[in-house]
């Protein structure tokens, strides 16, 4: 209505998207109305129906976008551009040659044009297939019928065999075809597993030792019918290094070794003889991937219990020989728990001189390595960078950090030079991360807005300018728990609670209108109705949050993450330090400002935190979290010392360096892709 596509603070990305979904869409409509035809064409009709194909392919493009949860302003503009392209390549007859030129995701977008060339078509496909299989295997629906998705499939299959698994097992009749009709021996391989295995979900993880021909299948099923055995083995396996199914191993590692995490934080309470008894018989690399792929859920004293007992089990072993043994698999992400839980110093013990600097050395560097979208190692160190409070090490690394730019400036190394520059930004700026002059330095020259407070007026979005809040909350007994706990910190006058079928709003009652939404746990699966429900009102509304609190346990976050929109300001997320899930929350809110923990939320802690921000909303005061964040600590330091630990291991936005580092990697690739 207003004549711009908004893409939250960033005014680049805005203008990116304004000019590219409304102006020159609008530009190559009138393109199409206006093309010339012979007149042949004017009398049979066909002028008409090309016109009407091409802004059926442009309404397809316009549709996509709108579906679109994830939209990237610069692919969507190469996207126009390349419509325009391509509808001019069709009608001067090199339709065939532009796209050999242009074989990319791009032109893929825009296959709808490539109607009534099926050469051309299959070329674009198969080519595809092999450049990029990953990407066209999760499209094979779109062309699984052709054989040209023989290509597709064969290529897919080493790098991600669950995904062929699970089409040859689809009811789907095409996908399951396009999967068996496959004369490729690993295809054929997956097929029999599925078609012979007792577990054969279980079974895929050891496709390396069937398709060699080490285990039969019946052999691998024996092993998975035993939880412990089963982990063990997988270990093997990830020793191994196996050249097939990495991923799927990877996958079925981190789920099979998050059990024996739950295990744990279940039995928090208890004596460490019950609460480890799960780990018993494990070895230290055994100990060492339930530590690196239980990340987003293991505890701080689930982590600290199985931390010593993996340094304990290695004897006379060096760390070093520990990480040898695992191909470095994960060391970052390792290094970075050990730096936030405070055990960095005893593991590097465990090590030679030489060969800890040569470890520390090794953690900074290559950074610059794989694919511009590649950022987890980069993230770990930046976490890490933020969490080491040994002043000599953090010197250190400081200069590494440094040696390692001026390294990928002279490999020109784009890559390399985004991540390093950011790298000694960030850690420059550790000193003084409560100066709030500094943060609007830093701010500046990460080219973001201020990542030291969020302003009262990005919050509201209607015109009565209300601050709207949307919990989640899930039905198992915690969920329930924390919902009637969260309910008795709005009973002062300040608030007015008004219950409904699915949900509860909560409305301030001070001249500052605040609006709460929080959806009722009920019992699962209900609750996911309640949200549903609620997301349904809001949509119709029009009512976006800015504002998104998870209540509930980690394995319930992918569901608060689907909940989030650009217009979120400020997410509050428990358990959010692997960047898998920072990423997955900036995917859906570029600007937004993370609270997370170390380990799991926890009720005493949040609550306080909430509150604080409300008081300010109240006062329409921004959220300035370095002085917000020195009043809790005030706060929290007549508490227990349990609770002042607890609260001790929340990440203020300020301080969460992960986040910090994957904005401002992101908002520098845009403006260099511009």
């Amino acid at each position: 209505m207003d004549g711009t596509v908004y893409y939250g603070e960033d005014e680049r990305m805005t203008a990116v998207l304004t000019q590219a979904m409304l102006k020159d869409i609008d530009q190559i409509q009138t393109m199409i109305e206006n093309l010339p035809f012979p007149p042949s064409a004017q009398t049979d009709n066909s002028e008409m129906q090309t016109k009407i194909r091409y802004l059926s392919a442009l309404n397809e493009l316009l549709r996509a976008y709108n579906n679109d949860t994830k939209v990237d302003p610069i692919f969507y503009r190469n996207v126009v551009e390349n419509f325009k392209a391509l509808v001019i390549a069709r009608q001067e007859n090199r339709l065939e040659a532009f796209v050999k030129d242009n074989t990319t995701l791009v032109t893929l977008a825009n296959n709808d044009l490539l109607e009534g060339y099926p050469q051309v078509r299959e070329y674009l496909f198969t080519e595809l297939g092999k450049k990029e299989p990953l990407v066209m295997i999760k499209r094979l629906s779109e062309f699984a019928k052709y054989t040209f998705a023989d290509e597709t499939v064969k290529n897919a299959a080493p790098l991600v065999p669950n995904e062929i698994y699970n089409y040859a097992s689809s009811s789907n009749p095409n996908l399951s075809w396009a999967i068996r009709r496959n004369t490729d021996p690993l295809v054929q391989t997956i097929v029999k597993i599925s078609q012979e295995s007792t577990s054969p979900l279980k079974a895929m993880a050891f496709l390396n030792d069937i398709y060699a021909k080490k285990l039969t299948i019946a052999e691998v099923d024996k092993i998975t019918s035993n939880q412990d055995l089963f982990y063990k083995n997988l270990v093997r396996l990830k020793v191994e290094n196996p050249s097939l199914g990495n991923k799927t191993l990877t996958d079925e590692i981190q789920y099979r070794g998050l059990k024996y995490v739950r295990d744990m934080n279940d039995l928090h309470e208890e004596a460490e003889k019950v609460r480890f008894k799960c780990i018993d018989g494990f070895s230290p690399v055994q100990l060492y991937f339930i530590m690196v792929y239980g990340q987003d859920e293991i505890y701080t004293s689930s982590f600290l219990g199985t931390f010593k007992r993996m340094i304990e089990r290695m004897g006379t072993t060096k760390g070093d020989q520990i990480l040898d043994s695992v191909h470095y698999d994960k060391f970052r992400t390792f290094i970075r728990m050990c730096a936030g839980y405070n055990t960095l110093s005893t593991f590097l013990t465990t090590i030679d001189e030489q060969k800890k600097i040569q470890l520390m050395k090794d953690f900074i560097a290559n950074l610059g390595e794989g694919k511009d979208d590649e950022l987890e190692d980069a993230v770990d160190v930046a976490d890490a960078l933020g969490s080491i409070n040994d002043s000599v090490l953090m010197s250190f690394l400081q200069k590494e950090v440094k040696a390692n730019y001026e390294l990928s400036y002279k490999n020109k190394s784009k890559k390399g030079m985004k991540v390093y520059a950011l790298l000694a930004t960030l850690s420059d700026g550790l000193k003084a991360s409560d100066n709030e002059s500094v943060m609007e330095q830093q701010s500046q020259a990460l080219n973001l807005p201020p990542i030291n407070m969020v302003r009262y007026q990005s919050l509201d979005n209607d015109s009565a300018a209300t601050v709207y809040q949307q919990f989640f909350f899930y039905g198992d007994e915690d969920g329930k728990m924390s919902y009637n706990s969260f309910l008795t910190n709005f009973k002062d006058g300040k608030w007015k609670i008004t219950p409904s079928t699915y949900w509860t709003t909560i409305t301030s009652t001070s001249e500052k209108p605040v609006t709460i939404f929080a959806n009722l746990p009920l019992t699962e699966p209900q609750d996911e109705e309640a949200q549903k429900k609620l997301a349904e009102y809001l949509s119709a509304q029009q009512i976006y949050p800015s504002i998104i609190v998870h209540r509930g346990h980690s394995y319930h976050l992918p569901t608060t993450i689907d909940g989030l929109t650009k217009n979120t300001r400020i997410v509050m997320l428990g358990s959010c330090g692997g960047y898998h899930n920072l990423g997955k929350v900036l995917d859906k809110s570029p600007d937004a400002h993370i609270i997370s923990s170390k380990q799991v939320g926890a009720m005493a802690i949040n609550e306080p935190i909430i509150k604080a921000i409300n008081n300010r909303l109240l006062e329409g005061k921004d959220i300035d979290w370095i002085n917000m964040w020195k009043d809790l600590s005030v706060f929290f330091s007549t508490k227990t010392a349990a609770q002042k630990n607890l609260f001790n291991d929340y990440v203020p936005p300020h301080k969460n360096l992960g986040a910090i580092f994957i904005k401002a990697y992101r908002r520098l690739t845009a403006e260099e892709n511009l």
